[in-house]
């Protein structure tokens, strides 16, 4: 018999250590210790962003500058009022196609393609795209290629050539979206749950369609840039520049343009969601997407900084309640989470995400239920009060750590008519927010009976069926693509 090696013989000490460890009594004082929790934590930094400077033009335009020596770029955006939530229904979908169509069309001097070919030469660019309440023109270059990359810019703001090639290009890539729509669940249940809050034809939930994309035209494309040009500007331009030469470069731009002409007032309705229990079958998945929604509110309700922390108890991450129950005690869900959304101008969706097997469909969704029902009725603790606040503190901070941060958001701010101390003050709010008030806040904004379910997933394989929720009969929703209509010239040649 061989002798053991000194290496072999520290193996084997060691691994009996590490076996006679596994055996000690689970009671030991050594195993209940817990020295992370010993770590100190040290108190946050004082909440002072570095703001930009704010100049407000003669006719109402407004710039910011947000100067940053870090490093040699300089970039910049104009903000326009007027989106996809202002164009006509029949022609659903003009914004994104504008958005689109304008940068690569071009202007009188240079065609698009040309202006991609010079900008990828200087590692710049230019983008425009269109939203749901405005467009944005958006530029980005060295330090050295400024002054052309903004005059490339300024150029396509006020005098773009639009194409119709380009156009006939973006409305084929739309057309594309269109017909694979419905191949993505969770795309189809985002969709078709903001219907179910807003209703279908609301600004906030229309839908593109094949014939309301074929209905726009270059003059459709023209007469908006016409028509949202003269709204109220906002410029903001962060990097490395000096600040006077740049505020000289941008009155020169800007300051000859006529007074504004604000947007007219909106005077949308918002109504309470249809509860009820919504299905769409997609058989080629083997889980569902459920989506329980109702109506939100907006940031001027003064209760937000109470319902954001309410938001982090509910569902806003691993301690949550929804997180804690749904997924780690029960095993129901892959995903879990949600809230009630605040938008800046009008009431978000108030809306909670569960992604299951089809087979636990029925029992995640009633303990995602149960949890939110659980708001009006279970207090809140001072544990999860501290947690919350924690959360939303820190993550508050990390999300205007540096200076394009804090522009970004002032020019959110600028554009939906808040003060410029929002964050300070919100931030404020929040580090206020009592028991008290998650409890109010509970009863005031939670209401579970109007809510609707929405499950996107295989319908054979949900077992038990939905109508065992006892939420009344399950309405199937048709997401079927509706097909344009042939003009009088097509029918006669069939």
């Amino acid at each position: 018999m061989k002798s053991l090696s000194l290496k072999n013989m520290s193996r084997i000490l060691v691994a009996g250590v590490v076996f006679s460890t596994l055996l000690l009594p689970v009671g030991l004082p050594a195993q209940q210790s817990k020295p992370w929790e010993q770590i100190a934590v040290p108190k946050l930094h004082e909440f002072n962003p570095h703001q930009p400077k704010r100049i407000q033009l003669k006719n109402g335009i407004v710039i910011f500058l947000q100067e940053d020596h870090e490093l040699p770029f300089v970039s910049g955006s104009v903000l326009i009022p007027g989106g996809g939530r202002d164009e006509a229904p029949a022609k659903t979908g003009l914004v994104s196609l504008y958005g689109q169509t304008w940068r690569t069309s071009g202007t009188e001097k240079m065609s698009g393609d040309a202006m991609d070919d010079l900008l990828e030469s200087k590692a710049a660019h230019i983008e425009t795209v269109g939203g749901e309440d405005s467009t944005t023109i958006a530029w980005d270059s060295l330090k050295g290629d400024t002054d052309q990359v903004f005059a490339l810019a300024v150029d396509l703001l006020f005098h773009p050539k639009f194409n119709a090639e380009k156009l006939q290009l973006a409305q084929q890539q739309e057309a594309t979206s269109i017909v694979r729509r419905n191949d993505d669940e969770g795309e189809i249940a985002g969709r078709e749950s903001n219907k179910l809050v807003y209703g279908a034809d609301s600004p906030y939930a229309r839908q593109t369609e094949l014939a309301t994309i074929g209905a726009v035209t270059l003059g459709d494309l023209q007469a908006w840039h016409d028509r949202t040009l003269g709204g109220k500007l906002i410029v903001s331009v962060s990097g490395d520049f000096e600040p006077a030469a740049m505020e000289a470069k941008l009155r020169a731009a800007f300051e000859a343009l006529p007074p504004v002409k604000p947007l007219p007032a909106r005077h949308d309705a918002f109504h309470d969601t249809q509860p009820g229990v919504f299905f769409i079958d997609k058989e080629d998945v083997n889980q569902s997407n459920v989506q329980i929604v109702g109506l939100g509110t907006d940031r001027h309700n003064p209760d937000v900084p109470t319902l954001a922390v309410m938001n982090d108890i509910l569902g806003g991450g691993f301690a949550s309640r929804l997180f804690q129950k749904v997924r780690t005690e029960l095993g129901l869900a892959y995903a879990v989470g949600g809230g009630i959304g605040f938008s800046y101008d009008h009431p978000a969706t108030f809306r909670v995400d569960v992604l299951t097997k089809s087979a636990s469909t029925v029992d995640a969704t009633k303990a995602a239920l149960a949890e939110i029902a659980g708001l009006t009725t279970r207090p809140f603790t001072e544990d999860e009060l501290k947690r919350a606040k924690d959360d939303l503190l820190n993550s508050f901070l990390f999300r205007y750590d540096s200076r394009d941060k804090v522009l970004a958001e002032r020019v959110l701010l600028e554009f939906y008519g808040y003060p410029a101390d929002y964050l300070e003050t919100y931030k404020a709010a929040l580090e206020k927010v009592t028991l008290a008030d998650l409890n109010a806040a509970g009863k005031k904004y939670i209401h579970p009976n109007k809510l609707a379910v929405l499950v996107v997933g295989n319908g054979p394989e949900i077992k038990p069926d939905l109508d065992t929720l006892d939420l009344g009969a399950v309405k199937n929703v048709d997401i079927t693509i509706p097909q344009p209509k042939a003009s009088a010239a097509e029918e006669k040649k069939q």
